[in-house]
């Protein structure tokens, strides 16, 4: 069965999901930052089948996340390697690793570590932070309408934005008391 595409729903989140949420999608993107270029390696390193290899790779040079470069004359050996937009993944695959390592970890803990390639440091969890710099957390930003919003989802913002504005104005006047008939 095939599931339903979401190429066309105006979503940031559906819409990247249609490119890389396949289930295999992100190994091979993890496998290509770790510096794996040839079909080959992606099959032993992941125990994937070639068949589905070969889709998903397909599938990720078709989105312009991977490119293909011939590595011989004749043109049979082929390279994979990440393109801008591939590499702009990065921070989405170590949030990842970090969400994993802290919600999934075997009972051992973390399988690896990513760590500053010239000081050997573990990296800093990624975090979200202002235009400022400043540290931002889940009830620090709210979402808004974007040039590409569509007249139900800006009415589904207003009406988002009304309910957190009832609720701070809940929080700064505190408990309500029953009303007195």
């Amino acid at each position: 069965m095939r599931r339903t595409s979401f190429s066309d729903m105006s979503c940031s989140i559906a819409r990247s999901l249609e490119q890389i949420g396949e289930w295999w999608t992100l190994l091979i993107i993890r496998e290509a930052f770790f510096g794996t270029r040839r079909f080959g390696a992606f099959q032993a390193n992941l125990g994937i089948a070639p068949n589905v290899l070969t889709q998903r790779l397909q599938d990720l040079v078709a989105h312009g996340i991977l490119e293909i470069t011939a590595t011989s004359e004749n043109g049979r050996a082929m390279d994979y390697a990440l393109t801008d937009k591939g590499r702009d993944l990065f921070p989405i695959i170590v949030a990842l690793v970090q969400w994993g390592d802290q919600h999934a970890a075997a009972p051992e803990g973390p399988p690896v570590r990513i760590v500053e390639r010239r000081s050997g440091e573990d990296i800093a969890p990624v975090a979200l932070r202002s235009s400022k710099g400043r540290p931002l957390g889940l009830h620090d930003v709210t979402v808004a309408p974007g040039p590409g919003a569509t007249p139900q989802q800006i009415a589904y913002f207003e009406r988002l934005r009304q309910r957190q504005a009832e609720k701070a104005a809940a929080r700064e006047n505190g408990p309500r008391a029953p009303a007195k008939e």
